[in-house]
């Protein structure tokens, strides 16, 4: 890239200058829908044994007692570590929201999942600070949720393609813009502060399937923090480290794309426009198109397990290259594989949290199934382009009967077909059924909706104490 430009600077000036009153009402309204949805799966991703080693390691770490251990009934640790484990259970089940975009260019996985690293950031330094308003701390998630969200926008799908894995990297901007604004750190320190997190921005595709995977969200919500924390003191990073030829965009991403830089930071805010999805299903968000599809075929003709004799998918690369698991031995493996997930939805009609267990995924009726699952790259779908998941099911029974079933583009969760309030309400409470008590699950449902009104935003953070680490 040639072209000269300030995107460096324009972020600056937007952490800086944008304030409660320019949120647009529907941007509050979904900014509480995400937080809500956030907040279950923090306390979710509390039972993974991924977790779990990252609390033992900051309990034997020590140090500062800024913020809750989550799960760690009372114990605190530096905001750091706090952020390192919240952002990791965030993203734990692969169940966090994802951004949209409608660029036909783009794969979906360039796209970032927007919320738990700067909700996780404004989380633990508003209990450094000692607390601050509800409204402080919606402003802070905001401002994070859109420098990360129009950075991901911008970028060259090359960046994905090439195994990054956005959440990780430009995750670590969207913690760092929300720890700034609740810091309040100067120009030059916002400017040092996005140069740090440029450099420890990272995370790479092929730990998919892994404990490192939601590791790379927990780390953008550290390292942002960090960054930000560094720049307070005075530490110094390129001023315009989005930018020119060694910048973030260009070194990771290939580039830009130059004619979408006139959106600017904060002239709409993505999380209303193209918006964001709340995922049904805890698995990558190009799958639950399929999902839906394959539910709905089950169901509309009542098929039974032992009736199928075998299953073909039809689909582009943009579904085929990111869910990279052919069998799945794990529930891990399971959320990037759609032999495991179809096969889920044969046999028990649902994909949530009861079916992503090692158990359920490594029993006999799963394996068997996922082998008569057979995957294939479809060449009139991929020319269809990246700009809708579009897939294909045929379903053929031991008896010779087959079925077909189109994956319906609208999928449940996105900005054309969202959940309800109620829903999203409801999958909170899934999420933190066996590790919160029904008053505190309604408190802290209460305080998010009300959140704009809270004079401290320790409501938002004290039930971290109370949630037990096992269902």
């Amino acid at each position: 890239m040639t072209t000269e430009t300030n995107i460096t600077q324009d972020a600056v000036q937007f952490i800086q200058n944008v304030t409660f009153a320019d949120l647009p009402a529907e941007a509050l309204e979904i900014g509480k829908r995400c937080m809500l949805d956030t907040m279950g799966l923090y306390a979710a991703g509390a039972t993974e044994h991924s977790v779990h080693i990252l609390m033992e390691e900051a309990v034997y770490q020590g140090g500062r007692e800024d913020a809750l251990l989550l799960a760690g009934e009372g114990q605190r640790v530096p905001t750091p570590a706090a952020a390192r484990i919240l952002g990791t259970s965030g993203h734990a089940h692969d169940w966090d929201d994802t951004q949209v975009s409608h660029d036909p260019r783009h794969v979906y996985g360039l796209l970032t999942h927007p919320s738990v690293p700067p909700l996780t950031a404004a989380l633990v330094v508003a209990q450094q600070l000692g607390g601050v308003s509800g409204e402080a701390l919606m402003l802070a998630f905001q401002t994070g949720v859109e420098v990360e969200s129009k950075i991901s926008e911008w970028m060259l799908p090359d960046h994905y393609r090439r195994g990054h894995h956005t959440s990780g990297t430009v995750g670590t901007f969207g913690a760092c813009a929300a720890a700034a604004k609740l810091l309040q750190l100067t120009d030059d320190q916002v400017a040092n502060a996005l140069g740090i997190a440029a450099s420890f921005a990272a995370g790479i595709r092929c730990n998919f399937g892994t404990m490192t995977k939601p590791l790379h969200v927990g780390r953008a919500a550290e390292n942002g923090v960090t960054a930000a924390m560094l720049a307070k003191r005075g530490f110094t990073a390129d001023p315009t480290a989005l930018d020119g030829r060694w910048g973030f965009l260009q070194v990771l991403g290939g580039g830009y794309s130059e004619e979408k830089l006139s959106q600017g930071f904060g002239k709409t805010f993505t999380i209303v426009s193209p918006g964001v999805s709340i995922k049904p299903y805890p698995s990558g968000i190009v799958t639950h198109q399929s999902m839906d599809a394959m539910r709905n075929l089950v169901l509309e003709h009542d098929i039974q397990p032992e009736q199928v004799d075998k299953i073909d998918f039809y689909a582009a690369n943009n579904i085929l290259e990111p869910i990279r698991y052919p069998i799945a031995k794990n529930h891990l493996q399971a959320k990037f594989c759609m032999n495991a997930l179809l096969a889920m939805l044969v046999l028990r009609r649902q994909a949530g949290a009861k079916e992503f267990t090692d158990e359920f995924v490594s029993s006999d009726p799963m394996q068997d199934m996922q082998k008569r699952i057979s995957l294939h790259l479809d060449p009139e779908i991929e020319a269809m382009g990246f700009d809708r998941i579009r897939s294909r099911i045929v379903l053929q029974t031991k008896d010779g009967k087959t079925f077909e079933k189109w994956a319906d583009e609208r999928y449940r969760g996105g900005p054309s077909n969202p959940m309800t309030n109620g829903e999203v309400e409801e999958k909170f409470r899934v999420c933190a059924q066996g590790l919160l008590d029904e008053e505190s699950q309604k408190a802290l449902i209460a305080s998010i909706w009300a959140v704009d009104t809270l004079a401290d935003s320790a409501a938002l953070t004290d039930w971290m104490a109370n949630v037990a680490s096992e269902a």
